[in-house]
């Protein structure tokens, strides 16, 4: 067992969005930090989402204020940090007879557009679905709706692009790397970790540990520091369908449905449908699920009562279930469970720090992020000032508005890519999609194509710079390459990469 002779300030246990962006956050101030994820990035809850950033218009609903405002102040800030893989999307929301009276839409709608501080996002708008285009997909008794705007994100990767800023400026980022142990001391932590490819372990040892697992920050408890009465989380598992697409156009739906919960139907990645989600309390592992029989009956059903097309199961593509650690407040409902983040600190006046992450969504990490560094500054010293808000993720830095002059600049650049590969790399790569081409003058020279415009080129740019090591974390996580190649491609891109892991 290797042991860093280093004392790190702050060790993060997890590499979903909350670990990424305190890390990212944390070492920007000036604090030493070390990140340990057991599995990939945004292996868990982080890449199970339905890719909003939005306020969350149904929290009103349950008197979210708080988080709603927060919320919706993030939209526009996130959206200038990171619009390679942030944009605008408006969301057309039809009124159902039978269903929330349209003075209660009205009414949210009026609260959604003027207390979050929008400035560059449009405003809601009422639509004649009877002439409007956002009709001509709905069954005709849908005569009326109301138009607001959102951000869709590409989850995945917000997650890697906070992990490799945060390691840019100097963190250390290990991932298939499991805490199996912490030992508490007066002063610091020694903490335990096992690379789960190899065996081997290592210690290092901290002043503070931040407790970010997600669905596992229970289980953290359990495990790791022996604490047999942690039961913080209420884990609540959302499912989504992927369909061959519904509609031509490039707005997303937000459907009713007559239990009182809602869902989206959200255009993806150029082909598909996006639907979902559910909303069910989960018993079991984190990590052991899959969509039910239920679930895809509900999805269906629910999607089929407002498009004039049904959606059936030769429809599906691909599904998704994720679980979302919600802190247990006591609700009655998975849905009413509150979606607000909890902060939980663990010691630190005659032992070393802990501190504790339960519940949050993706639209307020960066906030999130800022608070937990609040509490650390209140017990390692304050070092440096908030800075995020105001900072690109990499290969974020140009205008919010401007992503198609960064597509027809690469592609007069790099003319033998395409206009479609050209779009593919500026919408994950942003402006480092130049670094990923680098001196290549034909697609020959990207080396091996291992199908749907996968080249060597960015496997190894992937493997050698966001942490990739499987097939799954390169067409599933870093980018949605999965929906489109075949099973013996990724099979000859998983043997690629375990012969290049040597």
């Amino acid at each position: 067992m290797s042991a860093d002779p280093k004392c790190y300030d702050i060790f993060v246990i997890g590499g979903g969005i909350n670990g990424c962006g305190i890390a990212r956050d944390a070492v920007g101030r000036g604090y030493s930090v070390y990140l340990a994820e057991m599995n990939d990035l945004a292996s868990g809850t982080s890449s199970w989402s339905t890719k909003l950033i939005h306020g969350g218009l149904r929290y009103l609903e349950y008197y979210e204020f708080r988080l709603v405002r927060e919320a919706l102040m993030e939209r526009e800030v996130l959206w200038r940090m990171a619009p390679h893989i942030i944009w605008p999307l408006r969301f057309v929301l039809p009124y159902h007879k039978g269903m929330r009276p349209a003075w209660l839409l009205r009414l949210g709608l009026f609260l959604y557009d003027h207390i979050g501080g929008r400035k560059d996002l449009p405003a809601t708008r009422v639509l004649d679905l009877r002439s409007d285009e956002a009709g001509k997909p709905l069954k005709r008794e849908l005569k009326k709706a109301f138009e607001y705007s959102d951000c869709w994100v590409n989850d995945a990767r917000l997650v890697v692009l906070n992990a490799r800023d945060a390691a840019d400026r100097g963190a250390i980022v290990k991932t298939r790397s499991k805490v199996v142990a912490a030992d508490r001391g007066a002063d610091t932590w020694t903490i335990t970790i096992e690379d789960t490819i190899s065996g081997a372990r290592e210690q290092v040892v901290a002043k503070l540990v931040v407790n970010a697992a997600g669905p596992w920050v229970d289980a953290v408890l359990t495990d790791a520091l022996g604490r047999n009465d942690a039961r913080n989380v209420r884990l609540v598992k959302g499912s989504h369908i992927v369909v061959t697409r519904k509609f031509a156009h490039e707005r997303a739906y937000f459907f009713q449905n007559a239990d009182g919960r809602i869902f989206f139907a959200i255009p993806y990645e150029g082909d598909f449908t996006l639907i979902g989600t559910t909303d069910q309390d989960h018993d079991g592992e984190p990590g052991d699920i899959d969509i039910s029989d239920e679930e895809i009956d509900y999805l269906c059903e629910g999607a089929s009562t407002y498009f004039v097309e049904p959606v059936t199961r030769d429809d599906i593509v691909w599904t998704y279930s994720g679980i979302r650690p919600l802190y247990d407040d006591g609700a009655s409902k998975a849905q009413e469970a509150t979606r607000d983040y909890v902060l939980k600190p663990d010691g630190g006046e005659t032992s070393a720090p802990l501190l504790n992450i339960f519940g949050g969504k993706i639209t307020t990490y960066r906030r999130l992020a800022e608070s937990m560094l609040s509490l650390i500054e209140a017990r390692l010293g304050r070092k440096g000032r908030p800075w995020t808000a105001g900072a690109t993720l990499p290969g974020g830095d140009f205008s919010a508005l401007g992503y198609c002059e960064q597509v027809r600049a690469l592609a007069a650049e790099f003319p033998f890519l395409g206009d479609k590969l050209c779009e593919r790399y500026v919408r994950l790569y942003g402006t480092l999609a130049r670094r990923l081409v680098g001196s290549a003058a034909s697609l020959e020279d990207l080396g091996r194509d291992f199908g749907a415009s996968l080249y060597e080129a960015e496997v190894r740019y992937l493997v050698e710079n966001e942490w990739a090591v499987t097939a799954d974390d390169i067409l599933w996580r870093r980018t949605k390459l999965g929906l489109t190649t075949s099973k013996e491609q990724r099979a000859e891109l998983d043997a690629y990469l375990s012969q290049a892991r040597g």
